[in-house]
């Protein structure tokens, strides 16, 4: 049933399941949106946007609010659940990331304490990358890759990986994966973080 959902509307709940959770955090911090908007490094206006579920924030931007408010993205993308078994259906998954071309990366599962964790599945189509800012100091991350081929790109240094291949490498500096082959490119990616933020 899943496999009918209309990917705007989804993109619209998750908008504004996201606002509703950015505005708590921000309230619970007792900030206004002017603090939030100068820690995270965003203008008002976007953060407006954001919590009134009205924009389609990056990853990135997603990133600083969350660093700004000491959590992880977890917290904001992912509901709250004290489950011993958080089950995420296939499909079900937040898109956070679409590509031109049709990739996207979709955030699986995460935690955000006492360390950030999170589990992605990434579908990059030829020609499309995804560039990420740095990460906090001593972040990982680890990507195996299912399909196709990825280059990975972390500060100076570059490696392709194919089908079966997996690969660590340091996430507190800017990073990149491409897919500049010819058929689409799978992969899953483990994002690790010593601490939750400031």
């Amino acid at each position: 049933m899943h496999n009918d959902a209309n990917p705007q509307n989804e993109a619209a709940k998750l908008a504004s399941a996201i606002g509703d959770r950015v505005r708590r955090a921000r309230q619970n911090r007792r900030w206004t949106l002017d603090e939030l908007a100068d820690a995270a490094g965003v203008s008002r206006r976007l953060l407006v946007s954001i919590e009134g579920g009205d924009a389609n924030p990056s990853v990135g931007t997603l990133l600083k609010i969350a660093g700004a408010l000491g959590i992880g993205l977890p917290a904001i993308v992912e509901p709250p659940t004290t489950k011993a078994l958080t089950v995420v259906r296939a499909g079900a998954a937040p898109v956070l990331w679409r590509g031109e071309h049709g990739g996207r990366g979709s955030l699986l599962v995460g935690i955000d304490s006492p360390a950030v964790v999170e589990l992605w599945h990434w579908i990059l189509q030829p020609g499309e990358s995804h560039q990420s800012d740095a990460h906090v100091a001593g972040a990982r991350e680890f990507l195996h890759v299912l399909a196709g081929e990825v280059a990975v790109i972390a500060g100076e240094e570059m490696s392709t990986l194919r089908a079966g291949d997996a690969l660590i490498f340091a996430a507190d500096r800017p990073h990149r994966y491409s897919n500049s082959g010819n058929q689409e490119t799978q992969f899953t990616l483990t994002v690790f973080e010593p601490t939750s933020g400031s």
